[in-house]
């Protein structure tokens, strides 16, 4: 997917937009019961994109934003589709949406108070288990030199869309540059493998006159819907001038259950780990150093599963789960519930994939599973008793604490390559070691 330079508008609108996941082409063992701390969610992350896929059987619903910044008058984008889409398949989305399903399913810290060990044992309880691109008759003509076809071109809100299809592989950059777009090194192999594969393209320009009149601002998010057995997002034309490590979070919406990367690996993030306290005061430090680690660890090529779980309820929350309204608006289709009969559930798995030009130099392509297991990325404060009752107990607990205090820093260590004695040492300053 891409960001297109727009050529001749005026820069007006010094914006931050979000859109879709775009590419640019000249754009500068404890219960899970807990009391919820915080949460590591999109904000912590660089560059990061975001797109929603309900997927059920042949059908695929996108919602689809990322972290464009600039001009809107200068943002366009190119998304490689399999199909053509219909006008009633395109809409504008809702970005409130996106960040429900951030916040719900976000890696999160919880915390846990110790009971008093002189205190008779409590009984164990069981787990319950997102102007048309108008051909003029002279582009038209010149796409028609060039084996460019526009198959249908689109106004929905504020954007201006074409659907075009191209027969050779140079057509489509050279039509591109003859519409003033400056394609980066590596634009037009990598467009040709797509025309090769007989992908089409979705092109996408903001019309500046209906913008201004709904009042600027933030860009919208665009749902498109399609059928095709091709479950796939493309990520690598992102790649092209990008400086550096791109993030992409794709929650993934399901009747069946998990959604994996059928291409590359998909592994979970460490988690149930439990953790120093001074990691309640730099929860969004720690959560990128693990991602790091994990993600070197891994071998980079891998999609790293931070939340996999029923909709219906979470456990624990790090915000409320999402209504079968805000559901549909993510683009669930089918009946919801879980009733016989036609309803069926929705399961949200949440990939987080950190990629570059030659660790992902695929597309990404997904496959659906029916494993239901939960899961979520999830990080396990323990406060230790502070009462001035004594027992038999009492010894033995000190003990405890100790080792305690030393696993959660070799623990910490571990996950985020911090230094052990560091960590060791800020524990006794703040009196987490007995």
């Amino acid at each position: 997917m891409s960001e297109l330079k727009t050529p001749g508008l005026p820069a007006r609108f010094k914006r931050r937009t979000w859109t879709l996941l775009t590419f640019a082409l000249a754009s500068p063992a404890l219960a899970f019961c807990g009391f919820f701390v915080a949460k590591g969610d999109t904000k912590l992350f660089n560059r990061s994109n975001q797109v929603v896929i309900a997927r059920d059987g042949n059908r695929s619903v996108f919602t689809m934003m990322n972290d464009y910044q600039g001009d809107a008058a200068d943002f366009a984008r190119i998304v490689p589709i399999p199909v053509v889409p219909k006008r009633e398949d395109l809409s504008i989305g809702d970005p409130s949406i996106i960040k429900k399903l951030d916040a719900y399913s976000a890696p999160r810290l919880v915390e846990y108070f110790d009971e008093d060990p002189c205190a008779p044992p409590e009984p164990i309880l069981d787990r319950a288990e997102l102007s048309v691109l108008s051909a003029a008759p002279d582009a038209a003509a010149r796409a028609g030199a060039l084996g460019i076809k526009i198959e249908a071109s689109y106004q929905v809100g504020e954007y201006d869309i074409v659907i075009l299809s191209a027969g050779q592989q140079s057509g489509l950059a050279t039509y591109l540059r003859g519409e003033g777009y400056k394609l980066p090194p590596g634009a037009d192999e990598l467009l040709g493998g797509y025309i090769r594969s007989g992908m089409k393209f979705f092109v996408v320009r903001v019309n500046m006159e209906r913008f201004d009149k709904s009042g600027g601002g933030f860009l919208s998010p665009i749902v498109l819907s399609y059928v095709s057995e091709k479950f796939m997002l493309p990520i690598r034309l992102g790649t092209l001038n990008s400086p550096g490590e791109q993030e992409l979070t794709v929650y993934l919406l399901s009747p069946t259950g998990r959604v994996e990367t059928s291409n590359y690996r998909t592994a979970p993030v460490p988690t149930d780990k439990e953790v120093p306290m001074l990691v309640r005061d730099q929860f969004g430090p720690f959560y990128r150093h693990l991602f790091k680690q994990a993600y070197e660890r891994e071998g980079k090529s891998v999609a790293l599963m931070e939340y996999a779980w029923n909709t219906s309820n979470c456990d624990p929350c790090a915000g409320e789960p999402p209504t079968p309204a805000e559901l549909k608006s993510a683009g669930v289709f089918w009946p919801q519930g879980t009733d016989d009969g036609e309803a069926k559930p929705v399961f949200l798995t949440r990939l987080h994939v950190r990629y570059t030009s030659a660790t992902f130099p695929e597309d990404l392509q997904f496959k659906q599973t029916d494993n239901q297991q939960t899961f979520q990325g999830r990080y396990i404060l323990r406060h230790a008793f502070k009462g001035s009752d004594t027992c038999e107990a009492t010894k033995s607990y000190q003990a405890d604490l100790k080792r305690r205090a030393e696993l959660q820093a070799q623990t910490l260590a571990n996950l985020t390559g911090w230094d052990v004695n560091h960590i060791r040492r800020r524990m006794a300053e703040t009196g987490e070691t007995p």
